[in-house]
């Protein structure tokens, strides 16, 4: 049961002390006038495209970004033909002495070749820039010794730089 259900009805509301109160109070002429006045110089109108609100836009733009990078990250580590870099397919390793070469095919296939042959060769220093090989102007025309270690069918399997 509600308390205004326990209240007597002959008393008065509690409301209509309140109001009868607030009836007595008026504000001078002329001040709600004034009022509207000063808060339409506060805050004039805005034009059609200033009222939408900037901080929403900023949020969706960043969420967007956010999504749109997320989504190019993704698409990346998982397209087809896309290189592994594991301990299986690491393309630098170290022979049986202990040299270190760069694998130029799957380390399975070296391990399943049944007649490799090492073979001296001189390669530009241009050539070896996608493999990680430093090259600058001063050295780009220098040749580098290296040896390769080649397949039976002729296809290089792996090479090791010999730079100074």
């Amino acid at each position: 049961m509600l308390e205004n259900d326990r209240r007597d009805p002959a008393l008065p509301s509690p409301f209509d002390a309140l109001r009868d109160e607030m009836a007595t109070l008026n504000a001078p002429p002329g001040v709600h006038k004034e009022l509207m006045a000063a808060f339409a110089s506060a805050h004039p109108p805005r034009r059609w495209y200033q009222r939408f609100a900037p901080a929403p836009w900023h949020i969706a733009g960043g969420v967007g970004a956010s999504a749109a990078l997320l989504l190019a990250v993704t698409l990346a580590l998982h397209a087809p033909g896309r290189l592994a870099h594991d301990a299986d397919s690491a393309p630098i390793g170290r022979d049986d002495s202990g040299a270190p070469f760069i694998a130029l095919a799957s380390f399975a296939r070296i391990e399943q070749e049944p007649a490799p042959r090492m073979v001296e060769a001189t390669v530009p220093r241009t050539a070896l820039a996608t493999l990680g090989v430093p090259v600058s102007p001063e050295n780009a025309g220098d040749l580098v010794h290296a040896e390769m270690l080649v397949g039976a069918d002729g296809h290089p399997l792996a090479l090791r730089l010999a730079l100074q």
